[in-house]
């Protein structure tokens, strides 16, 4: 009766160790390419935004097109801070100096994606040199190595995001 016990949990644990891990690992695996190709789609995204000085509903509608070819679903959390200059100004003859500071004010994703979808503003959100962009992409589904994770190890939970993406930076040209 022991030989029989032992060789049915010897066959137990040869089969976690031979499909169970393996699985994992590649499945972990996919969450790493997953993730490289999202932190590259929203550089590439923001780098765009940066050089040319304004987003436009095709290219919003490119970026979220790439981020679900992974299979996944995301939420984008866009922001971009506004430059406005300072408009109160000190008048010499010939010289004039700004007064005070230069101060941002935000815009976020449903103001953006509103204005996108606005026909008058021919579907193009403008920015002005100064403005500052970001985007933050985190999954939003389950991935296959989240449930298995899940599974066996009981750790993650509904906040934990696998796949993450995100970048930043300030507006070089004026979008008009």
């Amino acid at each position: 009766m022991n030989d029989t016990l032992v060789t049915i949990i010897a066959i137990f644990l040869a089969a976690i160790l031979m499909f169970i891990f393996p699985l994992m690992s590649l499945a972990d695996r996919n969450d790493d390419i997953t993730e490289l190709t999202v932190q590259t789609a929203t550089t590439e995204f923001i780098e765009e935004i940066r050089k040319t000085g304004k987003l436009t509903s095709e290219r919003y509608d490119n970026f979220i097109t790439t981020l679900a070819s992974t299979g996944n679903a995301y939420e984008i959390e866009l922001e971009f801070q506004i430059l406005d200059e300072n408009p109160g100004k000190k008048d010499t003859i010939g010289n004039s100096v700004v007064i005070g500071e230069n101060v941002y004010y935000s815009v976020y994703t449903t103001q953006i994606e509103e204005k996108l979808s606005d026909n008058s503003s021919k579907n193009t959100y403008y920015l002005k040199e100064g403005d500052i962009v970001s985007a933050n992409v985190k999954n939003t589904s389950t991935t296959l190595a989240q449930t298995l994770r899940s599974f066996y190890y009981k750790v993650t939970g509904n906040d934990t995001y696998i796949i993450t993406g995100s970048s930043a930076g300030t507006v070089t040209v004026n979008g008009r």
